[in-house]
């Protein structure tokens, strides 16, 4: 769970901090992500003068596609986070407070929940490898028929035609290079 009941924390005085561990957190993420473990790790919520500063360090995996044979893989994610998050209303009194200022804050709800969510999430997101692999030496597919060439390494088509672009450098031969 990556929601905190702060009422505590926020009547208390400035430099007043609360110590989570988290174990087997789940968390919705956009379509295209998917979690294949669960977040674990722990979080420090610090009072400030007019906020929480929540301090965060997690880490989880998720499910992936190899970027060069497509073999679905378990990707490691490992965020840290440093938000504030200012109240939504006040303490003693209950009254809305005037968000306008700041629109783009975090905020804690008017029950005094920090809700890390959308925050962990948007981290998480961010992790996201761009080009994940199964193993570092992984040599995809086979351009031609779409063979995975870790299954097959010698995998070779006879009958290619070269570029004809290229054409000219069939005949080419390091030896021929004279050098200056």
């Amino acid at each position: 769970m990556l929601a905190f009941n702060v009422a505590g924390l926020m009547g208390s005085a400035p430099g007043t901090d609360r110590r989570y561990e988290i174990h087997d957190a789940a968390l919705d993420l956009p379509d295209d992500l998917r979690l294949a473990e669960p977040i674990n790790g722990n979080v420090r919520l610090s009072r400030t003068s007019r906020s929480i500063l929540a301090d965060a360090d997690l880490t989880t995996a998720l499910r992936e596609l190899c970027s060069r044979c497509l073999r679905p893989i378990v990707a490691p994610v490992h965020v840290e986070l440093l938000e504030e998050a200012l109240p939504s209303v006040d303490l003693h009194t209950g009254l809305p407070l005037d968000t306008s200022v700041e629109p783009d804050a975090l905020r804690i709800d008017e029950h005094h929940v920090l809700d890390l969510g959308g925050p962990v999430g948007d981290a998480i997101s961010m992790a996201e490898p761009i080009a994940p692999l199964c193993r570092p030496d992984c040599r995809g597919l086979c351009t031609v028929c779409g063979t995975d060439l870790n299954e097959a390494p010698g995998h070779a088509h006879q009958d290619e035609p070269i570029d004809p672009r290229l054409a000219s450098l069939a005949d080419w031969n390091a030896t021929d290079a004279g050098t200056d």
